[in-house]
């Protein structure tokens, strides 16, 4: 159904509000996004590192009232906000779990629906648009979420049903896994650098914004590293699902040589995002959980790494 038109509650994910007058100042030296792009017409993904340039937490981030909310893995939210406000004591901003105040739905290929709630909204990725307390936003080609106050929920799903059929959150992450954009979950919390999930491709790393956790490890990673381990596409033919953090082999190398990101079904098999070692995939020979498990597919990413690009960000 990711192809198809529907809808979903986006309910794998809780929202992290930081707010105050110091909240924009306090949030650009925690993230790798530059707050400074950001805008009421315009969100971000991002991450958050520890000092050894490991993500803690991966969410996309939007300006909203007097600060700023970000939507992450719901399993992230609890260690993500008691870590942070160790170092927000001397900022005027105050951090809270709004999880409860908001409900957000994803929309594939909603235009119609969008534009029967008076929201029109752009192709460009991160494009957003408000209109009477909704918030949509566009995460990729065809693909939308919406967010909304929670006492109005319930009258905005009636709307949504009227015009698009309801999907399954396993039809969302599909949809994702095939934009390529990867996520931290809580299994594979501080597993990753946000190049291994090409963050800086989908525009979740910025280059230009300065000192920020962990920005030591992140800018020497692009401007004089290799990236020995990026993320990819799979496709595997069975049905169960792999957990984050499931680990891939390559019967070649003898051992493990990368971790699922997030999975999801699709069809008769399910597809995936992984990080794995470059020299891996060379002969297209993985297999998942072991040396002779399930044999591994390599598909195609919608987007390619361009290093000079990505540092003008």
């Amino acid at each position: 159904m990711a192809d198809s038109a529907f809808y979903c509650p986006l309910s794998h994910e809780g929202i992290l509000a930081v707010r105050g007058s110091d909240a924009g100042k306090f949030l650009q030296g925690q993230l790798t996004c530059n707050l400074n792009y950001l805008s009421q017409e315009h969100s971000s993904l991002g991450a958050r590192c520890m000092v050894k340039g490991r993500m803690q937490s991966s969410f996309r981030i939007l300006p909203e009232g007097n600060g700023f909310l970000l939507a992450m893995a719901s399993g992230l939210l609890e260690a993500q906000l008691a870590d942070l406000k160790k170092y927000a004591v001397f900022s005027k901003a105050t951090l809270t779990d709004e999880s409860g105040t908001w409900t957000r739905f994803g929309l594939e290929h909603g235009e119609a629906a969008l534009q029967a709630l008076g929201l029109v909204l752009p192709d460009e990725a991160g494009a957003t648009v408000r209109q009477d307390d909704l918030i949509a936003i566009r995460v990729s080609p065809d693909r939308a979420e919406l967010w909304v106050t929670a006492d109005q929920a319930d009258a905005v799903r009636e709307k949504l049903a009227a015009t698009l059929p309801a999907g399954s959150l396993d039809d969302w992450l599909l949809g994702q896994i095939r934009a390529g954009i990867g996520q931290v979950m809580e299994e594979t919390r501080e597993l990753f650098i946000p190049q291994m999930i090409n963050l800086q491709a989908v525009g979740g790393v910025s280059f230009k914004k300065g000192c920020y956790t962990g920005q030591e490890i992140v800018a020497r990673m692009q401007y004089l590293g290799k990236l020995k381990r990026r993320q990819y596409r799979l496709a595997l033919a069975e049905n169960e699902i792999p957990l984050p953090g499931a680990q891939i082999f390559s019967p070649t190398h003898g051992s493990s040589v990368g971790e699922v990101v997030i999975a999801a079904h699709a069809g008769t098999g399910c597809e995936l995002l992984a990080v794995l070692s470059a020299d891996s995939v060379e002969d297209d020979n993985l297999h998942l959980g072991s040396l002779d498990g399930p044999r591994l597919t390599l598909l195609s990413l919608p987007y390619e790494l361009d290093r000079d690009r990505e540092i003008q960000r």
